[in-house]
């Protein structure tokens, strides 16, 4: 047929309004989330991750990698950063999701242990609005000092530290990445059991923090392993001690904190909760999926690139650790006087 011949073709408006309408809705249902879904999924419906932190960090890392490791059992999973006030913009976004298990989020320790503490009101309760699944992750942090400091000081240890500080009282300050972090707070909590003083100045984020630490401007901090890993092997910082319970397999030859100051435990963590009423078979079914690939030879090998040590438990023990978490922090957030609003 020639192409003149096509145009001279009866021609009816409604019609092909109709058939435009028709083709448009037909390639909108192929290509949308949830078309796309089917035949990955065994529900055939997308899963999400809400990450109250913005994308790239450790804990968004984290959570992508375990959107990979469990779509074999769980199908597609998205993540969904939703970064804002200190994590409570996400957070509350979790809580109140539809309580089906297609929505699923990150707890923090910055988000269930600190900030309600540190916030006059929060839009979410971080006890009762949720429904745990597991814990994700635990990230040492590690007490260091700028090294030519610690040399010209003659600090080659934790003891070294707090004697200096006896003797000299008033002469050391330490940095953070600003009031109510958790540099600050494992910095007021070393302070308060070590019998010391210490100046806390804060800055607007870790990375500041451990500028100034880098340059001379302050004398220690309390930083993320992970954050401080480079520096320490590239001989600017020193690490005295790390804040976890034992000893990091990344540092095994830097003790913990605890070995000077018995009990002395600190870290950051995070993990998976789902909206308070979803129901427990479906949290279960999540648990398992997620246990399994926190699990994985591959997860262990992934998190330790990030210095991060994979913890996967039982939604009770996830949900007990919490708790205990919330009740240490509110000591402590107490005692630093530190207030966001």
């Amino acid at each position: 047929m020639k192409t003149d011949a096509i145009f001279s073709l009866p021609f009816n408006i409604k019609t092909f309004t109709a058939t435009c309408a028709l083709l448009v809705s037909t390639f909108a249902a192929v290509l949308s989330p949830s078309a796309m879904a089917q035949g990955n999924s065994p529900s055939g419906k997308i899963m999400r991750i809400i990450v109250p932190y913005a994308a790239g960090g450790p804990i968004d890392v984290t959570a992508r990698l375990m959107a990979d490791g469990v779509k074999s059992s769980l199908g597609t999973v998205i993540i969904e950063n939703r970064p804002g006030a200190g994590g409570n913009i996400g957070v509350d976004a979790i809580a109140k999701a539809a309580p089906d298990g297609l929505t699923i989020g990150i707890a923090a320790v910055a988000t269930h242990a600190i900030n309600p503490w540190l916030y006059s009101k929060l839009p979410y309760n971080a006890t009762t609005d949720f429904a745990p699944i597991t814990q994700m992750v635990r990230v040492p942090n590690v007490l260091v000092m700028n090294a030519e400091t610690a040399r010209r000081l003659n600090i080659n240890s934790l003891a070294d530290l707090i004697k200096y500080a006896k003797a000299n009282p008033a002469k050391l300050n330490y940095a953070s990445g600003g009031n109510g972090s958790a540099g600050h707070l494992a910095g007021e909590m070393f302070k308060a059991q070590a019998g010391i003083f210490a100046l806390h100045i804060p800055y607007n984020g870790g990375n500041p923090a451990q500028l100034a630490l880098l340059s001379g401007q302050v004398d220690f901090n309390f930083d993320n392993l992970a954050t401080a890993s480079s520096n320490i092997k590239a001989g600017k910082l020193k690490a005295l001690a790390v804040t976890t319970a034992k000893r990091s397999a990344f540092l095994p030859d830097v003790p913990a904190v605890a070995e000077t100051l018995k009990g002395f435990e600190i870290d950051t963590w995070w993990g998976l909760v789902a909206p308070a009423a979803t129901p427990r078979d479906v949290v279960d079914k999540l648990n398992q999926a997620f246990v399994a690939a926190l699990s994985s030879p591959e997860a262990k090998t992934r998190f330790s690139t990030l210095l991060a040590e994979p913890v996967a438990n039982t939604p009770e023990q996830f949900g007990a650790f919490m708790k205990s978490e919330l009740i240490k922090y509110e000591k402590v957030v107490k005692a630093s006087g530190a207030r966001v609003d």
